[in-house]
């Protein structure tokens, strides 16, 4: 029995599946050669075996001496190059080249490389003595051709050892010194093996070898899920090593990655070998196994957390779609275009795909202009890397593109992919057959209007215009030679709906998923919501006029909400608050190098901030220890600036320069507005202070710019002065394992929302039917007596707008042609059939828009001289982790009634608003807001869901639609009065008293209507 259960047992058991199934022999640890670092050999052996008319060349050459001078130059080319390089691309030897490994070639077209990829030899060798200082062994090493690739040590747990003893024993007993374990000079990577983990590394440094996960993940979590056919990590020796496998890795997926420093004058260069992680190499093969067997014209979604290695992702899909055939030998893709803004993957995805290929100009960066985009993709480019921004006015410099199949992969995909930008890229690489099949016409071109001279005008038959607005609408939807893939650690409700696959419930997932939680458990990146203290401000205020004016209860509510929060006694408060906890809790972490950041609620809250800090900093003497920035776009009005001043006025520097001098190790608190709250990656942010309302994704995105993990960097902290904890728990708890829809998007909302604005009478049919057959006429040439046409069709809708009574109507008017436009454009891209007229309606709103009458910022409500402040304390409520829930399914909620008014704002008298506002923010609360709740109240009555939810089931059914939609309605009505409730509904006990009440009487109110209206 004790036989049984050796770690002798467990070395067996794995090299008998790599011969058995692996495609491998056993080789003899003896014919190890510790001073060359290799099996000389087998080496020796192989070149003659596969390159015999090379090796008769060089014996011409050498003579007997043949051998030895082959393998001195080899050994030199690995030292210089190393042996990945060596491996892939062989060597030279006076002037005859040798290659050291075959790979599979991508097209099966040329027999002879197949027959010489079968002829690789690899080898699994056990106990092998690699030094000549003292008798130490590695349990198994695998080589190819002769070279050694890979060092496993081997822990079973039934003799009490695992992967940390493993670990240690590389630490410890591995010299990196010797050959077998110099970096990238030998072996590629080392495993750390137990029966149910795995552990990897490309470098052995002693105590300082950084280890890397190397598991399949448990229930979106971290290590491997339970094995009925025998040992949880037998996926490293029966698929990840076996022969097909390992050889596309160490050929298509390892690469050196080189980084080159300026210091003091010198140039240094910091390498670092990656290996795939397993997610990643799981994701590449999936997908592109998936687009080999389907073709072009299918959508992924690729949900990777944050600290995933998305840009390495990327480049091995980009590397391996570009050169993707299917079962008759030919390429799937044509081209592959990588949509990105960030500037350090096109770097890599060049030097990446260079090690690979050795070639130059494989990746085409589109770093100019337009044409240059229309060039590279009219050329055929392999792949292209470029921003969506580029893609509106490529249009009209395509001329006649070729049928070509396309990959699209879109770093960091929202639903800004299904806006304009999204449209006009799908347009111009969308096939000719797909632009030609709705109309029998061969010499039909773009429908949208293009720019020329000729102020002639030719309208065709209304046929003809129907079937350009139907490719127009066309063109929204999936196209048969476009493939899209999407990579996003947070996607959005419209983002899981455009790029997601149906599961068998035919919800929208993800087609790859590498979770937060697996990303927090397996170290990758930190649990921001470990340390989470949350603030309340309690105020009173009184109205300081005699008048007391009926004024539009919502507007005085957030405009009082502005007044407390840029109240100077409110800034001054926090400011402290912020500076003292900086200097006495954050300022020693990260060994002195922590930095953090404010989140404010606006431009003028940043620069008053801004301001403040630096006011509070002199006064106490501080200037040594904290400098400061501030972030913001554009120009801000404030009483000292009534022209206007920009982040760079009131820093000192651009905005491009800004985050390197943030990475200055004096400069330690930024504040921000609207800014650097996504993409942003600076390791040493440890501490966020949030004065903004936060949720959904918007939360996550902005708390995780701290999860970025960096040497000495053990922990995080937030400091949150307005959302309360459930908000956050809410937001982050979707993207935390899987994340889903509740439910599918719904089409008929369109039809309801056109016909509340068709109840305006602001536009006439004839009108919208007049203006689309000339814009969508392939013969209009777009000129200035033909842009003058198009503003006399739009021109009547302004003038209808501009007779409506009320602000507030006009206000209504425009969100709902806003919120139809956006759902339109959304939904055209999912929808199973196309609706010209909508199509119609879509291209005349959308102009329509543009010409509507801004509001005046300055006309917002304001109050000054109206309240006053009379009491404020600031106190700390809670502290400590907001923990997620594991095992259970984030759902996002999709669009139900957007843009769709209910109910008419109420007139209050100040008085009353003020009254409301100091029993919520009082020192004492002990009922609801009435305000705030009456508002939600209302919402939730008008529900269409609720509404048959309440009549169709009992109450204790009824609860669970219920409080999923009070949820909603809440951080609906937060983000809708972001500057007015500092806080909300913080104490438990109290939010479950509340929304029981309002579910009772929702419910009874519901049921009650039903049986009057019957």
């Amino acid at each position: 029995m004790s036989q049984l259960t050796s770690e002798n047992t467990f070395e067996t058991a794995i090299i008998k599946s790599l011969i058995e199934n692996g495609g491998y022999r056993e080789g003899k640890a003896t014919d190890y050669s510790p001073e060359l670092g290799m099996f000389k050999s087998e080496i020796l052996h192989f070149l003659k075996d596969t390159q015999a008319k090379q090796w008769e060349k060089l014996s011409a050459i050498h003579s007997s001496d043949v051998e030895n001078r082959l393998i001195q130059r080899l050994c030199k080319e690995i030292d210089l190059r190393g042996s990945l390089d060596v491996i892939r691309n062989g060597f030279v030897d006076y002037g005859v080249r040798f290659k050291m490994a075959f790979f599979k070639p991508e097209s099966a077209m040329n027999p002879d490389t197949i027959v010489l990829y079968n002829q690789n030899r690899l080898k699994v060798v056990r106990q092998v003595y690699y030094s000549k200082k003292n008798k130490n062994s590695v349990d198994l090493l695998l080589s190819l051709n002769g070279l050694p690739v890979a060092t496993l040590e081997l822990k079973n747990r039934f003799t009490g050892q695992n992967t940390a003893n493993a670990k240690k024993q590389y630490a410890t007993t591995r010299d990196n010194k010797e050959l077998l374990f110099t970096f990238k000079k030998r072996a590629l990577v080392h495993f750390a093996v137990d029966d149910e983990e795995v552990y990897m590394t490309t470098r052995i440094d002693g105590n300082k070898t950084h280890w890397l996960p190397f598991n399949r993940g448990d229930n979106h979590g971290k290590g491997n899920p339970i094995n009925p056919d025998g040992y949880k990590s037998d996926y490293l020796w029966k698929y990840i090593l076996a022969k097909d496998s390992w050889l596309e890795i160490i050929g298509r997926f390892i690469h050196l990655q080189s980084e080159t420093f300026e210091f003091e004058g010198h140039t240094r260069k910091k390498e670092k070998m990656i290996f795939p992680r397993y997610h990643q190499l799981d994701s590449v093969r999936k997908i592109t196994e998936h687009a080999q067997s389907n073709g072009s014209g299918c959508n992924y979604l690729i949900q990777h957390s944050a600290g995933s290695g998305k840009s390495n992702s990327i480049a091995w899909l980009a590397y391996r779609l570009s050169g993707l055939h299917n079962i008759e030998d030919q390429r799937i893709f044509d081209s592959v275009i990588v949509v990105t803004d960030r500037r350090v993957l096109d770097s890599q995805l060049q030097n990446t795909i260079y090690q690979f290929e050795h070639k130059s100009g494989v990746v085409q960066r589109i770093d100019k202009d337009s044409q240059q985009l229309a060039d590279a993709i009219g050329s055929g480019a392999n792949i292209i890397i470029t921003t969506l921004q580029k893609f509106p006015f490529v249009i009209d410099k395509v001329d006649d593109l070729p049928d070509r199949n396309y990959a699209v992969i879109v770093d960091e995909a929202h639903s800004s992919q299904g806006g304009e930008a999204g449209k006009k890229l799908k347009e111009v690489l969308s096939s000719k057959s797909e632009r030609l099949k709705s109309t029998d016409s061969p010499t039909v071109e773009e429908p949208y209007p293009n720019y020329g001279d000729d102020d002639g005008e030719v309208e065709n038959s209304q046929e003809l215009i129907n079937r350009y607005i139907e490719r127009s609408a066309a063109a929204r939807g999936q196209q048969s030679n476009l493939s899209f893939f999407a990579f996003t650690a947070t996607p959005k409700y419209k983002t899981l709906a455009v790029f997601g696959y149906k599961d068998r419930a035919g919800k929208p997932q993800p087609f790859h998923l590498y979770s937060m939680r697996q990303a927090i458990e397996e170290g990758f990146i930190l649990d921001v919501l470990q340390n989470y203290s949350t603030y309340s401000i309690y105020y009173k205020i009184s109205k300081a006029i005699e008048e007391n004016p009926e004024i539009n209860k919502k507007k005085a509510a957030k405009a009082i909400g502005r007044f407390v929060s840029l109240h100077p006694h409110n800034l001054a408060q926090k400011t402290e608050v912020i500076i003292e906890h900086f200097r006495q809790i954050v300022a020693g972490k990260i060994g002195g190098r922590a930095k953090a950041m404010l989140v404010t609620s606006s431009r003028l809250h940043a620069k008053r901030y801004f301001v403040e800090f630096k006011r509070y900093i002199k006064e106490n003497g501080y200037e040594r220890q904290i400098k400061i920035l501030v972030a913001f776009s554009g120009k801000v009005i404030d009483d000292d600036f009534p022209e206007g001043v920009s982040e760079p006025q009131l820093t000192g520097y651009s905005e491009k320069e800004l985050p390197g001098v943030f990475n200055q190790e004096e400069y330690k608190i930024l504040i921000v507005a609207d800014k650097y709250q996504t993409g942003f990656d600076q390791p040493l942010l440890h501490t966020l202070y949030v004065d903004k309302l936060l949720s959904g994704v918007k939360a996550v995105q902005t708390l995780s710019r701290l999860n970025r993990t960096t040497t000495g960097k053990e922990d995080t902290f937030i400091l949150d002065f307005v959302n309360d904890r459930e908000t956050i728990l809410k937001s982050f708890q979707p993207y935390y394992e899987i994340t889903s829809v509740s439910e599918e998007p719904e089409p008929n909302h369109l039809y309801d929302l056109k016909e509340k604005l068709d109840e305006w009478q602001i536009y006439l049919t004839s009108e919208i039917d007049a203006f689309a057959k000339f814009y969508f006429s392939p013969m209009t040439q777009m000129t200035t007596k033909a842009q003058s046409k198009l503003y006399a069709y739009i021109d009547p809708a302004v003038d209808r707008y501009r007779a409506i009574e009320t602000e507030d109507e006009k206000d209504e008017f425009k969100k709902s042609l806003r919120s139809w436009t956006n759902l339109y454009s959304f939904l055209a891209q999912i929808m199973p059939f196309r609706e010209i007229e909508f199509e119609k309606f879509y291209a005349y709103a959308k102009l329509l828009q543009t010409k509507l009458p801004k509001r005046i910022l300055s006309e917002r409500l304001k109050f000054v001289d109206e309240v006053a402040m009379e009491y404020y304390r600031l106190q700390k409520i809670k502290e400590g982790s907001i923990d997620l829930i594991t095992g259970e399914h984030g759902e996002l909620d999709g669009i139900s009634e957007a843009g769709i008014k209910r109910t008419k704002e109420e007139k209050v008298a100040l008085s009353e608003i003020v009254d409301v506002l100091n029993e919520r923010f009082g020192t004492e609360f002990e009922e609801a807001d009435r305000l705030y709740f009456e508002q939600i109240e209302t919402e939730l009555m008008n529900d269409t869901t609720l509404q048959t939810q309440a009549k169709v089931n009992k109450m204790d059914t009824f609860k669970y639609a219920f409080e999923e939609m009070f949820i909603d309605k809440l951080i609906e009505r937060m983000d809708q009065n972001q500057e007015i409730f500092e806080k909300i509904l913080e104490n438990q006990s109290f939010g479950n008293l509340v929304k029981e009440l309002m579910m009772k009487k929702v419910y009874t109110r519901l049921n009650e209507n039903g049986k009057k209206s019957n």
